[in-house]
């Protein structure tokens, strides 16, 4: 994966002046979820610090019932409370897992900070066991830094 071809493309997308946040960021779903062939479920949650809930935000890919999942709870609820990234090569192998859909066999979920704080993460979910390297965590790193700046 040339991951450097993909970056231009990222920040352009999150650049258009003509499209409100969630318009980018369903944009940059979908274009993630094109350009990466085991990217089969890409969408975004924030936090409610307050209720200490998830709420989804743009998405791609099946429907999902999740649309709120409170901190410590599944992979993403995980991630709100340990402000780390979270690759999970096989679901079926995880004790705390949410599960989405039969189809879904490995998850990345990495956490999204603006000045210091984890407002949401970008999660994905693949139809392959362990397709997830440390490469996917520095793009989605980069990724997450370039969805920071609408903030």
């Amino acid at each position: 994966m040339e991951w450097n071809n993909l970056k231009p493309q990222v920040a352009a997308i999150l650049s258009q002046n003509n499209l409100d946040r969630d318009a980018k960021l369903k944009n940059l779903c979908q274009f993630l979820s094109d350009s990466i062939s085991y990217y089969n479920w890409v969408g975004f949650y924030f936090a409610d610090h307050n209720t200490k809930t998830l709420h989804l935000g743009p998405y791609v890919g099946a429907e999902t019932d999740h649309t709120i999942i409170p901190f410590g709870k599944g992979i993403c609820g995980q991630v709100a409370e340990s402000n780390a990234n979270f690759v999970v090569p096989d679901v079926a192998a995880q004790s705390n897992y949410i599960a989405c859909s039969f189809t879904v066999k490995s998850e990345i979920v990495v956490p999204l900070f603006v000045n210091g704080k984890n407002i949401g993460q970008i999660d994905i979910d693949s139809h392959v066991i362990d397709p997830f390297t440390e490469a996917d965590e520095r793009f989605l790193e980069f990724v997450n830094q370039e969805v920071a700046k609408l903030f």
